[in-house]
């Protein structure tokens, strides 16, 4: 689909696996139709692992898509990070959606929720035979918790108090990405890793591009590339995590007016200005005007991807030292690039002519 290819990569020796050849096919094509569908038109590629030894422990994300179609998912520990109105054009609203999330808690699974997120923590709570229930959150941790104290990421759940690693060691600093660092401990401490083990990990993660990332400083103006942010609700969680923003925003919107009133309404206080691009900017228009009037708006007509630089150049005419430009773009990116890696290698390729003008 839109020029996807379908790649497989197999052991360059032939191996033996002990397993139902028709299970194997039935998950086989019902993970290729799922990242055919959901994949943004980016290829997908299949690696076949071949090991003499068995992995002891596979961590693995998995879609509400993936779950809604799933009755034998048994993990050790599963987490919920938050449940927010996300692919209800698929799932027709958002109780079936998170119902579908919710059967990651099967009986027997150590069921880890967001404290800071109500629907999280309700279908932790509704879980049937969790074998416990595990809360993180972004403030300090109660007990059989997982949270912050002061600069440091503690375990009340599966130690008494013990230091995990460092706010600082989180990487790209940024609320939610502790939050999604807390959820990761959990699951890591839930199978028995050391706390040196996710400090260690921290450590050595090496962020995906298109998440928050730094593009450059161009007259004290910080320019961040966070095009992954698809929707209201990682808009949200990107916004919140700078003081002043010319927020970039706009593409093909598939959620509902009142996500998009909502995420205006938490984030005008920060927004000194919004940059509309895309088929769908005029939702985005009438959200910013009926919650944040007073905020000046700059719509990029047109949707060939050469809009970038104009949306660029009118960031940097309306930016002062100490702002951030932040492309947080709350829809998808269909109407006018291949993909997200491909609105934010534009977004990038457009501030780096504006530094070389400069």
């Amino acid at each position: 689909r839109r020029g996807g290819r379908i790649e497989f990569r197999l052991p360059a020796e032939p191996c033996m696996a002990d397993a139902d050849r028709r299970r194997v096919e039935r998950i086989l094509r019902n993970l290729l139709v799922n990242a055919v569908e959901h994949g943004e038109g980016n290829d997908v590629i299949v690696t076949v692992a071949a090991d003499p030894e068995p992995y002891p422990v596979v961590a693995v994300e998995l879609s509400s898509f993936q779950l809604h179609w799933s009755s034998t998912v048994r993990p050790l520990a599963a987490a919920i990070l938050n449940v927010a109105g996300h692919h209800l054009d698929w799932h027709g609203d958002i109780e079936s959606y998170a119902a579908d999330k919710g059967k990651i808690f099967a009986d027997g699974t150590i069921a880890i929720c967001n404290g800071d997120d109500a629907r999280s923590s309700a279908l932790a709570a509704a879980a049937a035979s969790p074998a416990r229930v595990v809360t993180f959150r972004l403030g300090e941790p109660g007990p059989g918790e997982i949270g912050v104290t002061g600069d440091a990421l503690v375990d009340r759940a599966f130690g008494d108090g013990v230091r995990l690693a460092g706010v600082a060691d989180v990487r790209p600093a940024a609320p939610h990405n502790v939050a999604d660092a807390l959820a990761a401990a959990a699951l890591a401490r839930a199978y028995g890793a050391p706390a040196a083990a996710v400090q260690g990990g921290l450590a050595a993660f090496e962020p995906e591009p298109h998440r928050i990332s730094l593009v450059a400083q161009v007259g004290g103006v910080d320019y961040v590339d966070d095009s992954k942010a698809s929707n209201p609700h990682a808009a949200a969680a990107s916004l919140a995590a700078f003081p002043s923003v010319i927020w970039v925003a706009g593409g093909l919107f598939k959620g509902a007016d009142e996500d998009l009133d909502a995420l205006v309404r938490a984030v005008a206080p920060r927004l000194r200005a919004v940059l509309l691009l895309g088929a769908d900017r005029d939702r985005f228009r009438q959200a910013v005007t009926r919650h944040a009037a007073d905020i000046p708006v700059i719509e990029a007509a047109g949707t060939d991807t050469g809009v970038m630089d104009l949306v660029v150049g009118e960031a940097a005419r309306l930016a002062r030292p100490g702002d951030t430009v932040l492309l947080a773009p709350a829809a998808q990116s269909f109407d006018m690039f291949r993909d997200y890696p491909a609105r934010g290698a534009a977004f990038a390729a457009a501030v780096a002519r504006l530094a070389a003008a400069r």
